[in-house]
């Protein structure tokens, strides 16, 4: 299957800049956000099934060329023993 994005990856000639959208710019998407009442943002981080659905919301919304998979920077630091949480409307 031909991929604009990796055709561009490989400096190949394409028809077209490839687009993606980054995953904090899905954050106003309702179906993002319902998905949010339900699980909280580790949560979501942790289950492969719920960050794929994440990651996929912009791709069935629009006409992209990639996908940035849902994820964060900071839940290594679990496996570094060091606590890690999220307070809703604060943060980590």
């Amino acid at each position: 299957m031909p991929s604009r994005f990796i055709d561009a990856c490989h400096r190949r000639p394409v028809d077209a800049t490839p687009i993606w959208l980054m995953r904090q710019a899905g954050r106003y998407m309702p179906e993002y956000r319902a998905l949010r009442e339900k699980h909280d943002f580790l949560e979501s981080v942790h289950t492969p099934e719920l960050a794929a659905e994440i990651t996929l919301q912009p791709m069935k919304a629009f006409d992209l060329d990639a996908a940035i998979i849902f994820s964060d920077i900071l839940p290594p630091l679990a496996g570094m023993g060091l606590p890690l949480d999220y307070v809703k409307g604060v943060g980590p």
